[in-house]
């Protein structure tokens, strides 16, 4: 029977379309499961500042009356204006194995994309760089991370044999913690913090809400992600949400700003205990018990790996050794916490900055994604 795609109109059409993926991979050892109250929040217009520039619609697949596929396809206006295109993006997209289903969920996106005047599709991307992006391409014996997209080997195959072809490309790299930093390096951070009289700054969650800290990391984080593929300018509606986000469960002292002598930011990490394994244990669901294992996760009987979640230094102090600063800090805490390994979070491969911070580790590039694409 052909295969029928249906809008999605409802809530509860959204919610089925949500739980896809998490009923696709269950069981499956690697796939982490997303959270369904937090895609329901990023794909409500009412709850997203991203749709002030942005328009969606997403998209079911059924044969005979089975669910077996589901995409959403985005424009995001104010990157298209920045990178002087016409893209609509598909993301959200999971299927099962049968060609048919997935040509008809991208045919559905193209044929959005065409409505409103695109001329290229591109994706897995979601309304900004902040949503779950790039197609795994290799790594699939991997545990996944929570921010990342998990997907089975046959999917890139599925995009080959539609036409699609590599547009840009992610690395992420496993690395393994030494028992201490050498010397040299904690000396070198030193020499940066005296040189250029710089002070490494702790806060707590009280004085964060209280000086609206937040917004200045993420006012940071446009400054330095602007150039990066794809990357649209947060708005300030937007910055309020990635502030509850980010900074709502995070552990502070896995958090550490750098200001400079007159008391500007000037670089931060965000990084997190891996929730990987608390996601799997609660297949994405707070409710009845799931807010128990991811609270165990942040706060107590944490993994032995944590996830680099943003990283960002103004650009006029790049390469300036503030990297260092950073991990020196950072690192002290990481041993103490018992953390054994990091998680880099997917870094462009075409960035040699990000990837040189990696240099000093034992490190493994274990996955790659990549984002597809062609003219319509």
């Amino acid at each position: 029977m052909a295969i029928q795609i249906k809008t999605v109109t409802t809530r509860k059409d959204l919610k089925t379309f949500v739980r896809f993926a998490n009923r696709l991979y269950k069981g499956n050892r690697y796939y982490v499961p997303s959270m369904p109250f937090d895609d329901m929040n990023t794909l409500d217009p009412k709850k997203n500042g991203a749709f002030d520039f942005s328009k969606a619609e997403y998209y079911l697949a059924y044969r005979d009356d089975e669910l077996v596929g589901r995409v959403a396809a985005i424009i995001n206006y104010k990157a298209n204006e920045a990178w002087k295109v016409n893209q609509v993006r598909f993301g959200w997209f999971d299927f099962v194995d049968d060609p048919e289903v997935s040509k008809a969920l991208l045919d559905a996106v193209v044929a959005f994309g065409k409505k409103h005047g695109m001329t290229q599709i591109v994706g897995p991307l979601g309304f900004t760089d902040f949503d779950p992006e790039g197609m795994l391409v290799e790594g699939f014996d991997r545990l996944s991370t929570m921010a990342l997209i998990y997907n089975h080997p046959y999917y890139p195959e599925h995009m080959k044999k539609h036409g699609y072809v590599k547009e840009t490309g992610w690395v992420e790299y496993r690395i393994t913690l030494p028992d201490e930093l050498p010397e040299k390096h904690v000396k070198f951070a030193e020499i940066i913090k005296e040189r250029y009289n710089l002070k490494i700054v702790k806060k707590t969650k009280r004085q964060i809400n209280k000086e609206k800290y937040g917004h200045k990391l993420f006012k940071l984080i446009n400054e330095t992600y602007c150039v990066l593929y794809g990357y649209s300018l947060l708005s300030e509606k937007q910055i309020d949400q990635y502030v509850d986000l980010y900074l709502g469960l995070v552990d502070m002292e896995m958090l550490t700003f750098i200001e400079d002598s007159d008391g500007e930011l000037i670089a931060a990490a965000i990084t997190i205990p891996s929730m990987s394994e608390a996601l799997q244990k609660c297949n994405g669901e707070l409710f009845p018990f799931g807010w128990y294992h991811l609270l165990k996760s942040m706060y107590w009987g944490k993994p032995d790996t944590f996830d680099m979640l943003l990283i960002g230094v103004r650009p006029d102090w790049q390469s300036k050794g503030l990297n260092s600063l950073l991990f020196v800090d950072l690192f002290k805490r990481y041993k103490k916490m018992g953390f054994k390994y990091a998680e880099t979070n997917a870094n462009l491969e075409t960035n040699a900055k990000v990837q040189a911070m990696w240099t000093p580790f034992e490190k493994e590039l274990h996955k790659r994604r990549w984002v597809f694409g062609k003219e319509i």
